[in-house]
């Protein structure tokens, strides 16, 4: 992340943006752990910038549900528990639900019509792609920013930001809360859900149920992976 402005090329507000994403990414990947502590001063120091597009961003993470508020002291890494992360994969269920039968009207006719579609859906299938050789092989950090996304990017089909910007606020929160699980295992080859293309393939049919079972499946592998993995 740039330290200066250069010639005013980046307003506070983009700074603002770029320290959150990148605290998010530090959190995401294991780098910012779950109860550590830190000031506005000291992500200033590291970032070499000023106080207060930190403070900012460290409020908007916070409001995100990343970090915490320390009276007087600063800031924490926000500490998930498993039934955060059960409460959050109900949660995703009931929008994924809801975003898939939204590609079909009462009528069955497609909420996306004809063309428009299927290039749409082209294109988030190849994210979806990426994603999933990222989980084939293991490699959770870059899975974890491929996953955010294509999510975002399914989300965006629909053209509700309420909808998208709440899907990917759950995501977020559950690699969050994951992460710090599956990090435990020395190779996640062959652990990590890898089934993206299948759901963009199910609702290229028009066929939000098939879309929704492989959805299904999926939230029941990742609660039974790290309730695994917390509790031993």
């Amino acid at each position: 992340m740039p330290g200066s402005t250069g010639n005013g090329a980046v307003t506070r507000s983009t700074l603002r943006q770029q320290i959150a994403d990148a605290l998010r990414d530090e959190v995401l990947g294991g780098r910012l752990q779950p109860g550590q502590e830190f000031t506005v001063k000291e992500i200033a120091e590291q970032y070499g910038v000023s106080a207060t597009p930190v403070r900012e961003a460290l409020v908007d993470l916070s409001a995100q549900g990343l970090l915490d508020a320390v009276q007087h002291r600063g800031f924490e890494v926000h500490a998930y528990s498993l039934d955060d992360y059960r409460g959050m994969i109900e949660a995703r269920g009931l929008v994924t639900d809801g975003l898939f039968r939204r590609l079909v009207d009462n009528e069955g006719r497609a909420a996306l019509e004809g063309p428009g579609l299927t290039a749409a859906l082209a294109a988030v299938r190849r994210r979806g792609e990426e994603a999933q050789r990222a989980a084939v092989a293991g490699e959770l950090n870059v899975l974890i920013g491929y996953d955010l996304r294509f999510w975002r990017e399914l989300a965006a089909l629909y053209s509700n930001p309420y909808l998208a910007g709440f899907l990917h606020r759950l995501r977020v929160q559950s690699w969050a809360c994951a992460a710090q699980h599956l990090r435990r295992v020395t190779r996640l080859r062959g652990h990590l859900w890898s089934g993206y293309t299948e759901v963009v393939d199910a609702l290229a049919r028009r066929d939000p149920a098939a879309a929704n079972a492989v959805i299904t499946a999926y939230n029941a592998h990742s609660l039974a992976l790290v309730e695994r993995l917390a509790e031993g």
